[in-house]
């Protein structure tokens, strides 16, 4: 069974087990706030990962980063998790739950790459029309990347519209590569 379909599961189950204490919303920030420690900390990864060291220390480690900052509930599953040595799935486990609490909350994660930053005028127009389009409530996170010249990169789940100008020059020479090929 891969990764993604064993965290998933402890996800659900997490989810369903901050439901039944009503803690949903602390569980999900608590779930935010481990996944952004692992991604900020590659040891502490590492650590989770590595069957050799014990599940006392792995615990302690955890105890020290998150007691007092997380909910009684996330720590108990971490002690679960560790105990069960599904340790290395705590962080996929972690975005799992984000990722199911956003399809349970109906919020709509979308990424606006543009050339400059967006003025809050475009800013309100890309989340407006996501929002009309996906019937959800947006999360709207921001880039800046000067090498699209212009126009801007819409990502929303799988999907992408590419309206920079950079991608309208990659698109352009691409047609006139085949045209003059066919030719």
């Amino acid at each position: 069974m891969s990764e993604i379909t064993v965290a998933s599961r402890y996800a659900k189950s997490l989810i369903d087990l901050a439901k039944e204490q009503n803690s949903l919303e602390a569980v999900r920030g608590d779930m935010g706030l481990f996944a952004q420690t692992l991604r900020a900390n590659s040891e502490l990864q590492a650590v989770l990962r590595n069957p050799i060291i014990s599940h006392d220390k792995k615990k302690k480690i955890l105890d020290a980063i998150f007691t007092g900052k997380v909910n009684k509930a996330t720590i108990g599953f971490f002690h679960i998790m560790i105990n069960k040595s599904r340790s290395e799935l705590l962080y996929p486990t972690s975005l799992e739950f984000v990722n199911q609490y956003d399809v349970i909350k109906n919020i709509v994660r979308a990424t606006v790459v543009s050339a400059v930053p967006l003025s809050p005028e475009n800013r309100q127009q890309v989340v407006a029309e996501v929002n009309h389009i996906t019937n959800g409530q947006v999360e709207l996170v921001e880039k800046v990347d000067p090498s699209l010249i212009g126009g801007f990169i819409l990502t929303v789940g799988d999907r992408q519209i590419d309206a920079s100008v950079s991608g309208s020059l990659a698109r352009l020479k691409k047609d006139f590569t085949q045209e003059v090929v066919n030719n």
